[in-house]
Order: structure tokens, then C-alpha cells, then sequence
């Protein structure tokens, strides 16, 4: 079973050390210190003149709660659409409700600019009362992927809940595990997740990434 890593990052340098490290994907932020914000469009142009991987841009206006005002979500669909004009594979969003359920109307708004083939929902996902019924809003609207611990605080604590989510989602949902992946840990995660991609963040280190395709490859 062939499993991809995609690696997250904030910086051009970033992006090429995941790039050297083997990444078969970057997930594109600013400010990971928060979990991630959407990049400004001169690193978005920056990151793709340099790089031939594909490259999704995160959508998300601020830090903290995914429940967003209007203004906020106007902004997150110039941002969407700026990002994909400057030639993202897709982007990274998520929007929740007040009862941090799925915002499906905000969401499907936002997913129908980019196409949802073209995006990955993101850890909002986790804060969600119920995973699967989560799970299956997301698919409702035609969304291909979610990046996810499984609920828990990281996705080798998760592993079993994915795997459940995997065989609950039968197919219609790209399971992308994420939450401290690392090399020590990787190969556990994959064979109790039963997953076949992993998210972790490069913080400009291309050994870090290397190290985690190499245990990937010998899972």
C-alpha cells in the first residue's frame, strides 16, 4: 500500500525542505503556531514558482474558534478563490456552527469555488460532537478529504477511531491522519489507522520529513 506525506508549512524555506525531505504534498499556512492561517498570496505565487508538488493553501482568517462572522467568511472566499487562481492543487477550510457541528451551507459555499474534489477539511473537524455523523456531512457535500486525530489528541491515540471512521466512510472520504506523526510512531499509526496518507508539520526540517517516508516505506 502506497501512503503520502503531506507536510505543513509556513515558509518558502519550509516548503523546499519538505520538498528535499520527499513530500508528495505541502499544505500551505501561515502562522502554524495557531494551527495555521491563510498565506498571503506573494508566499502562495513564491512557494509554487519553486516547487512541483502539489500545493494546498489553507483557508481560515484567524486562530482560535472555526465559527466565523460574515465578514470573515466573505474574506475566506476572496482568499479562496485568489488561492486557487494562482494555480493551488486546493485548499484547506472548514467552517463549524454554533454547536461546533458542521456548518454545512457555510462550507458547501465555500467548497463549490474551489470544487470539493479540490479540498481537504481540517482539524475543525475534530472539535465536532460526533465524527461520523460529521464525517458524513462532509461527504454531503462532496468534499474528498479531512485531516484528522480521530477526535483524539493525536491521530497514534486516535488510530482505532480512524479506523472506524474508514470503514464508516467506505470509500467516499480520503482519511488524511494527522497529530504528532512522526518517524517513531508512523508505522503504528498507518497499521491501526489503516490509513494511506499522514500530515505532519516540516518546521524547515527536511530530515524530519525524510525520516518519516523512510519508516512509511518500510511499514
Amino acid at each position: 500500500m502506497t501512503v503520502r506525506v503531506e507536510a505543513a508549512v509556513d515558509s518558502l524555506d519550509d516548503a523546499l525542505a519538505a520538498v528535499d525531505g520527499g513530500a508528495d504534498r505541502l499544505e500551505l499556512c501561515a502562522n502554524l503556531s495557531v494551527g495555521g492561517t491563510t498565506p498571503d498570496r506573494t508566499l502562495i505565487e513564491a512557494v509554487l514558482g519553486r516547487v512541483e508538488i502539489p500545493v494546498y493553501a489553507m483557508i481560515r482568517p484567524r486562530g482560535g474558534s472555526f465559527v466565523y462572522s460574515g465578514d470573515e467568511l466573505d474574506g475566506m472566499r476572496r482568499d479562496l478563490e485568489s488561492a486557487i487562481a494562482a494555480g493551488c492543487a486546493g485548499v484547506v477550510l472548514g467552517v463549524l456552527d454554533h454547536t461546533n457541528r458542521v456548518d454545512v451551507e457555510q462550507t458547501r459555499l465555500l467548497a463549490d469555488i474551489a470544487g470539493g474534489e479540490r479540498v481537504t477539511f481540517h482539524r475543525a473537524f475534530d472539535r465536532t460532537p460526533d465524527i461520523f455523523a460529521a464525517a458524513d456531512a462532509i461527504i454531503s457535500i462532496g468534499i474528498s478529504r479531512v485531516l484528522t486525530s480521530g477526535g483524539a489528541s493525536n491521530a497514534q491515540e486516535g488510530a482505532e477511531v480512524l479506523a472506524a471512521l474508514i470503514d464508516h466512510c467506505a470509500g467516499r472520504l480520503e482519511i488524511l491522519a494527522g497529530g504528532g506523526v512522526r518517524a517513531h510512531n508512523v508505522c503504528d499509526i498507518i497499521r491501526r489507522a489503516k490509513v494511506r496518507e499522514v500530515h505532519a508539520r516540516c518546521e524547515c526540517d527536511a530530515g524530519r520529513v525524510r525520516a518519516i517516508k523512510e519508516s512509511v516505506s518500510k511499514c
